[in-house]
């Protein structure tokens, strides 16, 4: 489905990133891997080229503009073009709003949000390029509907993600590329066992979420079969944004 398809995923190092990259590579697809932690990476890329070669790790910092630029050319360069976009990185700070500094918001607006908007404006000049097109999946999360206390950057950047989807779905469809996000719910990704029943009750599933159920879900929005479906937020969370919870 997705053999010799270039994929570039950010935040790729750990969780729902690495999953994700793991899923394509066994898909056959070529996969970038871009993250700010540069261990973990080289690490996660020796893991991933045990199992296809056609993989590289690009150290990337998603707040500077000019290592998002030099990411997609080294892409292009390495593979000779790119053909989906996973807008996955992301920091999550719970801090109070009283507490809450200027440089805080920025620092999280900059890495969830403008990320999202400069890589997707990079890789699109690579996209528009081909015959088919391309895709780009942002994470965006059920936090942008429903909240806990001191969340209140993290929910902005959430909820403006949905927007700039169907924003970005717009101007680029002239150009073929499809654009989507997810918003994942619960998705573990610790250790799953310690996790109790109560936990997986939640859900109308009965089980939290794992990060491969994201892949699945950016292997749904990314496949060329699927062109029919751009500009959505698929939600992704075992159903549990729509259970109706009373406290006794």
């Amino acid at each position: 489905m997705f053999q010799n398809k270039v994929v570039v995923i950010t935040g790729a190092s750990q969780g729902i990133g690495k999953e994700v990259a793991k899923q394509y590579v066994n898909q056959g697809a070529r996969v970038v891997l871009a993250d700010i932690n540069e261990e973990q990476g080289h690490i996660t890329c020796k893991e991933i080229c045990e199992k296809n070669e056609k993989a590289i790790f690009v150290p990337t910092d998603v707040r500077k503009e000019q290592d998002i630029i030099h990411l997609m050319r080294r892409a292009a360069e390495s593979f000779g073009t790119i053909d989906i976009l996973i807008n996955n990185a992301g920091t999550f700070q719970p801090t109070s709003p009283y507490d809450l500094t200027v440089e805080e918001w920025d620092n999280i607006i900059n890495t969830n949000l403008r990320s999202v908007f400069l890589c997707s404006r990079e890789a699109a000049k690579y996209m528009k390029l081909n015959s088919n097109g391309g895709s780009i999946v942002s994470m965006a999360s059920t936090r942008a509907f429903m909240s806990e206390p001191n969340t209140e950057v993290y929910a902005a950047t959430k909820g403006a993600i949905i927007s700039l989807t169907h924003a970005l779905a717009s101007s680029l469809a002239s150009d073929k590329i499809k654009v989507n996000c997810i918003s994942p719910g619960w998705i573990e990704t610790g250790d799953y066992e310690q996790l109790r029943d109560a936990d997986h009750l939640q859900h109308f599933s009965r089980r939290v979420g794992k990060p491969e159920d994201i892949a699945k879900a950016c292997f749904y929005l990314t496949d060329a079969c699927n062109d029919f479906v751009t500009g959505i937020n698929l939600t992704v969370d075992g159903g549990m944004t729509k259970k109706m919870i009373y406290e006794e």
